[in-house]
């Protein structure tokens, strides 16, 4: 292997190194939306929806909640790219959200937050 093959290969493992999505991390930043949110076997609707099962769920389905309409007609389906997007800035991805909130600026704190989350299934419990 060339040198400079050698420092490309050490540089895209760093750059990789530094995307993977921390669980803990997620964890961490969970704790910003439990003023209105939680997953979790036990998980209730407060201000906002259970996040159980997130992967897949469409917007505005879960039972028991009343959602904005703007959240019930989105259309959106639930995965990573919807949920980063969303989640960058809530008001600006889905119009008429009741969701107050400024938004998670930072991409791998995102990534995080998503891994965290996608890891519950509907029932709350780890997959």
């Amino acid at each position: 292997m060339t040198k400079t093959l050698a420092i490309a290969c050490v540089l895209l493992a760093g750059t990789m190194g530094a995307q993977a999505q921390d669980l803990a991390a997620g964890e961490t930043s969970f704790k910003k939306c439990l003023a209105c949110h939680r997953v979790g076997p036990e998980a209730k609707n407060l201000v906002g929806p259970v996040l159980n099962g997130l992967e897949g769920r469409k917007s505005g389905t879960i039972e028991g909640y009343n959602y904005s309409e703007a959240n019930k007609t989105s259309g959106i389906t639930w995965n990573e790219d919807t949920f980063k997007e969303y989640i960058t800035d809530p008001r600006a991805k889905i119009p008429g959200t009741k969701m107050v909130f400024a938004g998670v600026k930072s991409e791998k704190e995102r990534g995080d937050l998503w891994a965290y989350l996608k890891q519950f299934d509907a029932s709350g419990n780890k997959k």
